[in-house]
């Protein structure tokens, strides 16, 4: 049966809303802490959600760049220190993908390293998850009753009927009355410097480039051959993609963005299939930048952060199942290091332990060999 490249259903509708929980905090931390001009922010990730969902034909999420946003809203970055940051990324991101090493990182990443960044993400988002439901418990617990039993519904998908819940309590308590009146607004255009790019690569960039490279670039390609294995994208395309995105989105106003494991397998747990879910997300993106932008960030903050949090929890576990094709014989110990290191340290040093991990495995079995044919 040839599988579809476009569909525009509830599923898909639900699908398109399966990553809110990473874009949500860090695109109002922008917004409120930053200044950057929410029309400008919207907009290019809607543009971008819709020309990646039919470029690919796939769901393949858009989403900030994080170790750059939780770097530029701790230090309160400027927004043209921010758009700086995005144009250094795609200069980074074409140079990796037009000398093939971003293709030779992929070929020399294991499948037990890249396995254990997954359940490291997993794990990440579920922590942090729990975070996000302290705050109410019973609500949460409600939330993922309702994903639990209404995940495959056709007709009242899980990530749906949360995100109707979500605005009907921000109803009652009054939030939609601070919604200015709709405003259409287009991005404008900014500026920045070479400097200021170059900047942003010690402050943040240079830290974020592993991190991509692993969760948004290797796992994502590792992901979609799963889902897809028909449709399979490569880790040079990606890198490509990355690279063009943030060459020219900052001009007008964007945030730096990348692909992620994780958005993706949000996307996928709640029902998109198709490349019409980043469709449905960009047209909604497109309409809150174009005539909501005053009001985006006060209604984004005002979502009942449980309901993000519950959606963020079941998408973690899921990213944890990916750990169940390993051999345990041989990749055990990798996956475990890799894992160990990325929740201990960073996922960079993950990914550096993990290959060191596997090589120096392989080197003893390689040198076993040798001694037992001598």
């Amino acid at each position: 049966m040839k599988i579809k490249s476009f569909e525009f259903n509830l599923s898909e509708l639900a699908g398109a809303m399966g990553d809110f929980g990473t874009l949500f905090p860090l695109a109002i931390g922008y917004i409120v802490v930053c200044g950057l001009d929410p029309a400008g922010l919207l907009v290019m990730m809607g543009l971008t959600n819709i020309v990646t969902g039919l470029v690919y034909r796939l769901p393949m999420p858009v989403e900030p760049m994080k170790v750059l946003a939780v770097v530029a809203i701790a230090q309160q970055w400027s927004p043209s220190m921010v758009y700086a940051s995005g144009f250094a990324m795609g200069v980074l991101w074409l140079f990796l993908s037009a000398t093939g090493l971003m293709g030779l990182l992929a070929r020399i990443t294991p499948r037990p390293v890249i396995r254990g960044i997954q359940v490291a993400l997993g794990v990440m988002l579920a922590v942090q998850a729990v975070k996000m439901l302290a705050g109410g418990w019973v609500l949460g617990v409600l939330a993922i009753a309702i994903v639990l039993l209404l995940r495959r519904n056709r007709y009242a998908p899980a990530a749906v009927v949360l995100v109707l819940l979500g605005m009907a309590i921000m109803l009652v308590k009054g939030t939609f009355a601070q919604v200015q009146a709709p405003v259409f607004a287009l991005p404008t255009m900014v500026s920045f410097s070479l400097v200021e790019s170059w900047q942003s690569l010690l402050a943040a960039g240079f830290s974020q480039l592993p991190l991509t490279a692993t969760n948004a670039v290797i796992a994502t390609s590792v992901l979609i051959k799963e889902y897809w294995p028909d449709k399979p994208v490569s880790e040079t395309r990606l890198s490509l993609n990355m690279g063009l995105i943030n060459l020219l989105s900052p001009f007008f106003g964007g945030m730096p963005m990348c692909h992620g494991a994780g958005g993706l397998a949000g996307q996928y747990y709640f029902g998109a299939r198709t490349g019409g879910a980043n469709i449905i997300e960009g047209l909604l993106e497109l309409a809150l930048g174009l005539l909501l932008a005053q009001s985006i960030a006060g209604l984004f903050a005002a979502f009942p952060l449980a309901i993000v949090g519950a959606m963020m929890f079941l998408v973690g576990i899921e990213m944890t199942k990916f750990a169940k094709d390993t051999r345990w014989n041989l990749d055990l110990l990798p996956l475990l290091a890799t894992l160990v290191a990325s929740l201990w340290i960073n996922m960079a040093c993950g990914f550096l332990v993990g290959l060191a991990v596997y090589y120096g495995i392989e080197w003893q079995q390689r040198r076993g060999c040798r001694k037992g044919a001598a």
